[in-house]
């Protein structure tokens, strides 16, 4: 681009480093050190205008760099729409497309032969490719926004797994630790039972470790594939004899289950995860709450419209009357993913008892 300067006489100078410095900011990968994108094509814009103002010499030489100039400048303000921040966008987006629009006079406004009409028509032309531009910009612009909008949804969507399954899994092993704990300080034990209660409370333990190392392995896969949060371990329906034989062997409660055979083959797996998601939080709260139940039932069965329905009930023992309030802050979670597969999740009181009933569509 220099070359033609050579030979060119001296007033054609200020031309070719005008052009080529424009050239340079428009290709170039900012920031370079301290000098940000908004700085460079900031300076490179005031250049080109100071140029259109403060060039005396022969019109005709500004066509030798007035193409790559000119095209520099429409790639600039692409760029500085597409990638510059919020707060600097419209003064640098502005101040390119103006020395883009306003290009032109650097030969209306020194050749004797164009007046006023001449400038306005070729400033007109201008505006054309300026507006397209910065279209394209604004479009780039727009997608980036969509994309980052979409991480961090994903982002956020990955957290609230984590703390589902923290909650779900992890915290329903420890509470069981800890209740288990408290009942061994309450009355003596025969070495046999305490054994007992201490193989208890390490399965417990490595169960909760397990749900920690596939949560945690879970996140590490979804740094290896860009974000991508793969799925954690899905629970069935047939994994719920298991939670609760575990559960009645550390309550003194009397725990029945009634699994209907149908629901095991027409169910989903996200229906299944779910129900044994929703069984996991009512036993996890029947712990909490009614340590002292003397009757747990959980029933899985189909109803008339194909949908699984999950009730859990348990009262408050001796003969007391239930008044927790709510069905906390785990079953508000599950509800919310209930209600996103179509199902319905109630908590609350029921003829002396506590009763949680979900329904979720069977799924294909």
């Amino acid at each position: 681009m220099l070359v033609p300067a050579v030979i060119a006489p001296p007033s054609a100078y200020p031309l070719a480093i005008s052009a080529a410095l424009v050239l340079a900011v428009a290709i170039l990968a900012w920031p370079v050190g301290r000098v940000t994108l908004g700085l460079a094509a900031g300076s490179a814009a005031a250049l080109s205008l100071a140029m259109d103002l403060g060039y005396f010499g022969e019109p005709g030489l500004a066509l030798l760099w007035s193409p790559f100039e000119l095209a520099a400048l429409l790639v600039l303000l692409v760029r500085v729409i597409r990638w510059m921040p919020t707060p600097g966008v419209a003064p640098i987006g502005a101040l390119t497309g103006a020395a883009a629009i306003l290009f032109p006079l650097r030969f209306t406004l020194h050749d004797p032969g164009s007046g006023l009409s001449e400038s306005v028509f070729l400033v007109a032309l201008a505006v054309f490719p300026a507006v397209c531009a910065a279209g394209v910009g604004l479009y780039l612009r727009a997608l980036e926004s969509r994309r980052v909008r979409a991480v961090q949804q994903a982002r956020r969507q990955q957290r609230l797994e984590v703390a589902a399954d923290l909650h779900d899994f992890v915290a329903h092993e420890v509470t069981g630790i800890v209740l288990e704990s408290q009942s061994a300080q309450l009355e003596e034990l025969a070495p046999k039972e305490y054994r007992e209660l201490l193989v208890r409370i390490e399965q417990a333990g490595q169960r909760a470790l397990g749900s920690m190392d596939r949560t945690v392995a879970a996140l590490r896969t979804a740094e290896e594939e860009g974000g991508v949060s793969p799925s954690t371990r899905q629970h069935g329906l047939a994994d719920l004899s298991e939670l609760v034989d575990r559960f009645a062997a550390t309550s003194t409660a009397e725990v029945r289950l009634s699994l209907a055979a149908d629901t095991l083959d027409a169910a989903s797996r996200e229906t299944q995860d779910t129900a044994y998601r929703v069984v996991l939080e009512a036993l996890t709260n029947i712990r909490r709450h009614a340590a002292h139940a003397g009757r747990v039932e959980i029933v899985v069965h189909r109803v008339e419209d194909g949908a699984v329905e999950i009730i859990v009930v348990n009262d408050a023992g001796s003969g007391r009357a239930v008044t927790r309030r709510g069905g906390g802050a785990g079953l508000a979670g599950l509800a919310a993913r209930v209600s996103a597969l179509g199902g319905s999740l109630d908590a609350g009181p029921h003829d002396q008892s506590w009763r949680v009933v979900c329904r979720l569509p069977a799924g294909s």
